[in-house]
């Protein structure tokens, strides 16, 4: 297991519950990962007047016709039943008065179904959680401070990762039947993001030095709402659970602009619309009929930077925040390399099409977690001779000028002339995504083509796959 985010935590939990050995690879501490800031919470229809094809009808229309919907069937039947099995593990979720778990509602969502743990701490109380559990169990051997740095491969298949200590030593090889990445995503690397600064798709080069096939790198979502900032705090993200709780967006002129609680694609191209109107660096976000009680990290982050939400406007714009695409995989996280999983964010099953509907996606850490859990526990055993690392040596990370040029050429709307340059950038997977860009000619949920700004029906359910070699090839996935 590389990656100890909430999916690779989970992942590695069910494992060892089935009787499996793990080596948990993490290059940070545990509760340290992207999952940890997580703000929204995990979408699940649990309510009496909720039900999972109803949910899956807004996660297929957020997804603008292009997500799968044999992925989106398994999220959303599945989901339910692993909320219920977080609070078998520990979890504890926010209750209403009543006892009964206190459901949010989001954009794009049709009904209350969100369930948090302690508000806006969703992320850091889940991961906490499962890091206590991991770090604990007799079957997980927790590798901390551990990159690891190639996949282990005989005969065309996947046996294991070659992994590199902090502080030097020899390379660590870590034989397995089943290689799951869950090293999160890459939406760090554009240069104004909500992710921290290590999220630079270091799963997605793994498995694409080693020949697995990547899929809809050009799906990444801007969150609408994400701080405006001189200091370190720019880029903090406001979840739009605010919004479901009655914040409002305001333009310039202190009126409101777009429906709030639409899905995010549509609502991050309207403030962009505003921004391109007005001048500006950001619109208002009016948290003063929220209860901040309800989101005590938010109400701290915006203390440190001077503003008082009770009688301040909150100034936001867009900003990177999650890649819809990843490493292909089935809906049991199998890549396209035999013995090689991925799940969480790294990964693509085509779940999200090409706008994701907040808060699926920890819901998806927890179904594909347990799925590719157990399909990798049925792996044949590697043989005793092992095997080699691909002598494909990871990039060093994005410099500021690879982040700046993401931004500017992949950013809400893109130019043919500037994926172009794009594609000439020293960082591979800036070009990849340059690439992915380019083949898909038309606009789309999170891409947006100004030379082809209409959708083309013809590409509904399509994705596009990126081989070993980076040439591109369209797949209608159902």
């Amino acid at each position: 297991m590389v990656g100890a985010g909430a999916a690779g935590l989970f992942c590695a939990l069910v494992a060892a519950r089935e009787g499996a050995r793990v080596a948990l690879v993490s290059s940070s501490p545990l509760a340290a990962s992207a999952s940890y800031w997580a703000q929204g919470g995990i979408a699940a229809a649990l309510a009496m007047d909720d039900t999972p094809a109803r949910h899956a009808q807004d996660t297929l229309a957020a997804g603008r016709r292009a997500a799968r919907a044999s992925a989106v069937r398994v999220l959303c039947a599945e989901s339910p039943d692993r909320v219920r099995e977080l609070q078998r593990l520990g979890v504890r979720f926010d209750a209403d008065r009543h006892g009964a778990l206190a459901l949010g509602l989001e954009g794009g969502h049709s009904a209350r179904r969100i369930v948090h743990a302690g508000g806006s701490a969703t992320g850091r109380r889940i991961t906490r959680q499962l890091s206590a559990s991991a770090a604990t169990h007799e079957r997980i051997e927790v590798l901390e401070g551990t990159t690891a740095t190639a996949l282990r491969m005989t005969g065309g298949r996947c046996v294991g990762v070659l992994a590199q200590r902090a502080g030097g030593g020899g390379p660590m090889e870590i034989a397995s039947r089943g290689t799951v990445l869950a090293t999160g995503g890459s939406a760090a690397l554009w240069s104004r993001s909500t992710n921290p600064p290590g999220a630079t798709g270091i799963g997605l080069a793994l498995a694409h030095a080693a020949g697995a096939r990547l899929a809809d790198l050009e799906f990444l979502q801007f969150h609408p709402t994400a701080l405006v900032s001189e200091g370190a705090r720019d880029g903090f993200l406001i979840t739009e659970a605010v919004r479901g709780e009655g914040a409002t967006l305001l333009n310039d002129a202190g009126e409101r602009f777009v429906d709030e609680l639409a899905p995010r694609d549509e609502v991050a191209l309207a403030i962009e619309a505003e921004l391109c109107r007005s001048g500006g660096s950001s619109v208002a976000l009016d948290l003063r009929a929220v209860d901040l009680d309800r989101f005590p990290n938010i109400a701290e982050v915006l203390t440190e930077t001077g503003i008082d939400p009770r009688c301040d406007m909150v100034p936001v714009a867009p900003a990177a925040h999650y890649t819809m695409g990843g490493v292909a995989t089935d809906l049991d996280g199998r890549a396209s390399l035999p013995g090689l999983y991925a799940v969480g964010e790294c990964a693509c099953t085509g779940l999200h099409g090409a706008n994701r509907l907040a808060s699926n996606s920890l819901a998806e850490c927890f179904v594909l977690g347990r799925r590719a859990a157990v399909a990798a526990g049925e792996e044949p055993l590697p043989a005793p001779s092992g095997g080699t690392g691909r002598a494909v040596p990871l990039p060093p990370p994005p410099s500021p000028a690879t982040r700046a040029a993401l931004w500017l050429h992949a950013g809400l709307r893109r130019t043919p002339e500037g994926l172009a340059q794009l594609l000439e950038d020293p960082f591979p997977l800036a070009r990849l995504i340059a690439a992915a860009c380019l083949a898909r000619r038309e606009s789309r949920g999170a891409h947006q083509r100004q030379d082809h700004p209409s959708l083309d029906a013809g590409l509904d359910e399509t994705h596009t796959l990126v081989g070993a070699d980076g040439e591109v090839a369209l797949e209608h996935w159902s």
